[in-house]
């Protein structure tokens, strides 16, 4: 299968996008129902937390396994069987008898989700390298992003009609639509005589020579650190917004999702600008955006400041992402297209188990303040930041 054109191009990204989709789903769509949560299994917002937490850990897990998987097996395989898995997951999570449960298959739907991330991906390695490369990642973000707007929003609606549960039973419906999509409409975009070894050892190689790759490696704790910033800002404004600041959980729906905006924006710039500027000078500029938006953030939320003194930073953070994502997986891709699914798996894993980290820690000091997200975005820019300039960036200035 080789370099799509024209409209089975744009199709395809659509499959593709809607896969990669599959993580801010099911991360997101569930948000606005956490007070509610709390209530219906008479908890607190600590292990609602944890069940984000499990869902992060899981897609950071899938994405090692799965990734992997793909070099061995193809694409096509191990994320049908992914996509089962997912519409089980889903319907465990429905019927969830207590918060233990509940996380446990939120731990499970996060696995299978991590197929729909890690394997878009290396398929667009497998079609694509060079400008063309970011390119159609680009197209893919632009697709993918739109998740961040729409799962809120959708999860708020559904709250307005039914219970949070319903939330569970749509991503069920979803999943198994992927998979009938995927059945008779996806082609295997890998070779098999591009496939790997099927052993551990040589699996466990492939990682350990990623791992010692400096110019890799800074590309991916850069984007690493940024997104663990995202996933504290994910866990944070829930009750944030809610709780300190009294907006419903529509409200809060609108807001969250306004910022999937900026994330198109950033996305679709470095996309339709790359024969112009170079990926590693909007890899800067958009870090430079986020430590600029951490900071104040951090300030505001010290200060105690209104509302839109936190909205608006965090909207420029976001934002930030769309740059960041785009440029730094180019680049960190580029030089892997003969282990795409274990580079794509490593550089999905990191963001993941960081943000399994920070996610918990925003509730840390209680529902009423918004302190440790502050800090916690703050952080995670400013460690971004040095990763990048510590790691990646003479060895890119050498090239």
């Amino acid at each position: 299968m080789g370099p799509l054109k024209g409209n089975k191009r744009i199709r395809f990204a659509l499959l593709l996008g809607t896969l990669a989709a599959m993580g801010p789903l099911t991360i997101d769509m569930y948000l606005p129902s956490f007070p509610t949560i709390v209530s219906a299994f008479g908890t607190t917002a600590t292990y609602v937390q944890v069940s984000l937490t499990a869902c992060l850990l899981g897609i950071g897990l899938g994405q090692l396994i799965l990734g992997p998987m793909s070099d061995v097996h193809g694409r096509k395989k191990p994320l049908l069987i992914a996509l089962i898995v997912y519409f089980v997951a889903s319907v465990l999570c429905v019927f969830s008898p207590n918060i233990g449960f509940f996380i446990a298959a939120r731990f499970l739907q996060g696995f299978a989700a991590a197929a729909g991330i890690v394997i878009s991906r290396a398929v667009v390695r497998d079609l694509y390298s060079g400008r063309e490369l970011t390119k159609f990642f680009a197209l893919l973000m632009l697709i993918n992003n739109l998740a961040p707007i729409l799962a809120p929003v959708l999860g708020g609606g559904i709250l307005a009609f039914t219970e949070w549960t319903g939330v569970f039973a749509v991503l069920s419906v979803i999943g198994f639509l992927l998979f009938v999509i995927v059945l008779w409409r996806m082609d295997e975009t890998l070779p098999e005589e591009m496939r790997v070894p099927s052993n551990l050892s040589h699996t466990l190689k492939n990682f350990l020579s990623l791992l010692k790759n400096r110019q890799f490696i800074g590309y991916a704790l850069a984007q690493g650190f940024i997104m663990a910033g995202i996933f504290a800002y994910v866990a944070g404004t829930p009750f944030v917004y809610q709780n300190i600041y009294g907006v419903s959980p529509q409200t809060f729906s609108i807001l969250f999702g306004m910022n999937g905006f900026g994330l198109i924006i950033g996305t679709q710039v470095v996309g339709r600008l790359t024969g112009v500027v170079s990926e590693k000078r909007f890899l800067e500029s958009g870090l430079f955006i986020s430590i600029t938006s951490g900071t104040l953030l951090l300030i505001a939320v010290l200060m105690n400041g209104p509302l839109f003194t936190i909205v608006v930073p965090i909207f420029f953070f976001v934002a930030s992402i769309g740059v960041i994502s785009t440029s730094s997986f180019s680049l960190a891709m580029e030089k892997q297209g003969h282990i795409a699914g274990s580079a794509s798996a490593l550089l999905g894993l990191l963001p993941f188990i960081l943000g399994a980290i920070t996610a918990p820690l925003v509730g840390i000091a209680g529902e009423e303040t918004a302190i440790p997200m502050g800090a916690i975005i703050f952080a995670s820019s400013l460690i971004a930041v040095l990763a990048y300039f510590g790691l990646s960036r003479e060895k890119v200035e050498q090239n």
